[in-house]
């Protein structure tokens, strides 16, 4: 039996209907993290993730942490041999029942036009399913894995994975591996296999002033009173510019290393028939789209109010507000993002607006395994091996994820091969999957599962 044989035995799980029928059952979950009636859900859906990883050999037992559950499951073949860890998260965003196209329910797997619909096909649950699969085509084709799996779900990503942090402190030993692989986010592109290596940083904060306690008649007033909203307009102009780039010093990289431009050299950000039409001005100058999005940060003010938008008065009001967000990337300290902006403003004039972080508290560490690590080479020969098409390599997801828990806590190198793509619709209505876009990736997953389990082909082990 070969490796060919273990990439055609997962294609065929998919013709024959089987990984339709894993994907349906449990898409028929709602397990809405973001909603507290769902606690139920939540346990139900780590019930089902159980039973499918114990017919894989694994053992498998739920672990707490600041009040979140966790699915650890582990199936050892030799401690000499590779262990691999692997991550998926079975919550998903709100399901939007009402929204979707055709009377759809969310909770109701639909094939239509050559794709799966269904809240969680692409985010998370169609991808972690992808790999298990994998994995079992694989097991079933060699007899064993060829090394050590250790599979961490969560159940909580979408509402900043509370107690992953705690978790992978407290059971640290339990968790070594040598490697991690896990599927999340998007594609560069539908047709264009991706790996990536890391995740952009993320801050989320607020910026206020607060003038007096009421809003004062605008004819009688006016000219003899400050005006918080020109004051918070002045102070975004003070962040950033009218073209989008960044104007704090502390909140960018010192420069975008070569071998980040070398690898999005051939990458071109898409989102396809339905994605938006990219703002070429827009942002850093002198970067591609692809350096800008997956190299530098970007600023973004997500949401702004000042006095009363659907009925105005003629008053000046007595406060405005903004909330806003940085994405950045390695490079950048995350703990001095908010006292740069608060001296930034000073230094302008404006030290009356106030700078506090968000009440959800959104913050991200920013890494990123560099492309030219052994790991990141391997993983990209494996890819070109089962596709021969050239995978797109990009330092660092755009958007944020909890990498660096598996990166700088548990030390590991991380790949990240995402199932889904741009237009994928994850977090809206029609949330769905290409059934060719799955064809591909449970190949791609059969084939670098089996590669795991040639030591002599793996790139050298850097352990503890």
């Amino acid at each position: 039996m070969s490796r060919n044989d273990a990439i055609s035995r997962a294609r065929s799980h998919l013709e024959s209907g089987g990984f339709e029928t894993v994907l349906s059952r449990l898409v028929a979950i709602p397990s809405e993290s973001q909603n507290p009636e769902r606690k139920r859900q939540l346990a139900e859906y780590l019930d089902q993730l159980r039973c499918i990883l114990e017919e894989l050999g694994c053992d498998c037992q739920v672990l707490a942490a600041a009040g979140a559950q966790f699915l650890y499951a582990e199936r050892i073949e030799d401690p000499s041999l590779l262990t691999v860890l692997g991550y998926g998260h079975g919550d998903v965003v709100r399901g939007m029942d009402g929204s979707w196209a055709a009377g759809r329910s969310p909770w109701r797997l639909a094939k239509l036009n050559d794709r799966w619909y269904g809240r969680g096909v692409a985010d998370n649950k169609g991808q972690h399913v992808i790999n298990i699969a994998s994995l079992r085509a694989v097991l079933e084709t060699r007899g064993r894995l060829g090394f050590n799996l250790k599979y961490l779900i969560e159940m909580g990503e979408e509402v900043d994975s509370p107690g992953l942090r705690e978790l992978c402190t407290t059971h640290k030993k339990l968790l070594c591996a040598d490697i991690f692989v896990a599927s999340d986010g998007p594609r560069l592109s539908e047709h264009r296999p991706t790996v990536f290596l890391g995740s952009r940083g993320c801050v989320t904060f607020d910026i206020s002033i607060n003038a007096r306690q009421s809003a004062y008649h605008s004819g009688n007033w006016g000219g003899l009173l400050s005006d918080p909203a020109i004051q918070l307009a002045h102070a975004l102009a003070a962040i950033v510019s009218p073209t989008g780039r960044i104007l704090i010093a502390e909140w960018l990289p010192s420069e975008l290393p070569d071998s980040v431009r070398r690898v999005l050299a051939d990458c071109v950000v898409d989102g396809g028939p339905d994605g938006p039409e990219i703002d070429p001005a827009w942002g850093e100058p002198g970067l591609t789209p692809a350096e800008q999005v997956y190299g530098w940060c970007s600023f973004d003010v997500l949401a702004i109010s000042c006095g009363n938008p659907q009925a105005p008065v003629n008053a000046i009001p007595a406060s405005a507000w903004a909330r806003c967000q940085l994405r950045f990337v390695v490079g950048v300290d995350c703990e001095d993002v908010v006292p740069a902006l608060r001296q930034h403003l000073a230094k302008a004039g404006l030290d009356m607006v106030q700078v506090t972080p968000s009440p959800e508290d959104d913050v991200f560490l920013a890494t990123r395994l560099d492309p030219e690590d052994p790991w990141a080479k391997w993983a990209q020969a494996s890819i070109v091996r089962t596709t021969r098409k050239s995978p797109a390599v990009l330092p660092n997801f755009a958007g944020s994820l909890p990498n660096d828990i598996f990166a700088n806590l548990l030390n590991l190198p991380t790949l990240w091969v995402p199932h889904a793509y741009p237009g994928c619709h994850q977090h809206a209505a029609d949330e769905h999957l290409p059934i060719e876009l799955a064809r591909e990736a449970l190949e791609i997953m059969a084939g670098l599962y089996w590669d795991l389990g040639e030591l002599d082909t793996l790139p050298p082990v850097r352990r503890g």
